[in-house]
């Protein structure tokens, strides 16, 4: 009975320092999350503005520029997943993998071939094992993600979209990532980033001006050479824009994963310490047991010699 009090006492101590390593990781993800926040109300204003001021260029003017214009029969399309480079997140990256699973039945039922890149380990760890072709990673930063990262991001998928799909080049680009709703509340989403959606992009422009009518304008050198120029900032900042909702949503999903272990482990803290409990019990009173017995028979024993 003494070897079963001390398996229980053995795990309530084992439990009791795994409760103390998940409430530390809720704090850390609660005090990173408010951070990720800040960043992504930051980033907001920057990435409409530049969504405006791309719609103004591509519908004030007539030119065919590649990257806001429909391919005829498009064959080709690069999707970005951008899932986490850590677990512990419940189902973060189950939830945007499957997002991006379901993206990619629906392209390639469209009859195109799709290209994967990635960001996050969980997402190359997912395609690596089911030997899945890969045509760009990145890792390493999506806890706090940089400009700097968005814009490596940018630069092959940009340069995939200008070339001809007969070089390598795609028709079009989409983005799967986690938006970060509310600390409860992430929502994995699938996005076409290129080419450009005039009629989605001025719904977007014109709430965000509250229904101010986008107005014309006359370009210099010429409305091409504007829109080489912003379209590259505005696939950057979009990729940001994703990369720190997904950052936000991760440690909101780590923070109530954290707490969830933590109350679980608190829960069977109290079960084991009853279990424990109920074992000491039966000890001492199989002891007493001994103990009457033994002086029963001793009783026994010296009425008897006499």
């Amino acid at each position: 009975m003494g070897a079963k009090l001390r398996v229980y006492k053995r795990r309530i101590r084992s439990v009791t320092a795994t409760k103390k390593i998940t409430r530390a990781m809720e704090m850390i993800a609660a005090s990173r999350v408010v951070k990720a926040q800040r960043k992504v109300a930051a980033s907001t204003p920057y990435a409409s503005e530049l969504t405006r001021a791309v719609t103004a260029v591509a519908t004030g003017s007539n030119t065919q520029h590649p990257l806001t214009t429909e391919a005829e029969n498009p064959t080709r399309a690069a999707l970005l997943l951008v899932t986490s480079d850590r677990g512990l997140a419940g189902g973060y990256s189950a939830n945007v993998i499957k997002a991006a699973e379901q993206l990619t039945e629906r392209l390639k039922a469209e009859g195109k071939e799709v290209d994967v890149y990635i960001v996050g380990r969980k997402g190359v760890s997912y395609y690596s094992f089911r030997e899945r072709t890969i045509v760009e990673s990145w890792t390493g930063f999506t806890d706090s993600p940089a400009y700097g990262d968005a814009k490596a991001i940018a630069a092959p998928l940009i340069e995939a979209v200008q070339k001809d799909t007969a070089e390598g080049g795609v028709d079009e680009l989409h983005i799967v990532y986690t938006e970060f709703v509310s600390m409860m509340t992430q929502t994995a989403l699938d996005d076409r980033l290129l080419p450009l959606s005039l009629d989605k992009a001025v719904a977007e422009s014109e709430a965000s001006v509250k229904g101010e009518i986008l107005p014309l304008f006359d370009f210099e050198p010429s409305a091409e050479d504007v829109l080489d120029a912003l379209l590259p900032r505005y696939v950057e900042s979009r990729i940001y824009n994703a990369l720190l909702q997904a950052a936000a949503s991760k440690h909101a999903a780590t923070r109530r994963a954290m707490k969830s272990a933590t109350d679980n482990a608190e829960e069977l803290i109290k079960s084991l310490s009853r279990l424990a409990n109920e074992a000491r019990q039966a000890e001492i009173t199989q002891e007493i047991s001994e103990i009457v017995g033994g002086a029963s028979a001793l009783a026994d024993a010296t009425a008897g010699s006499d």
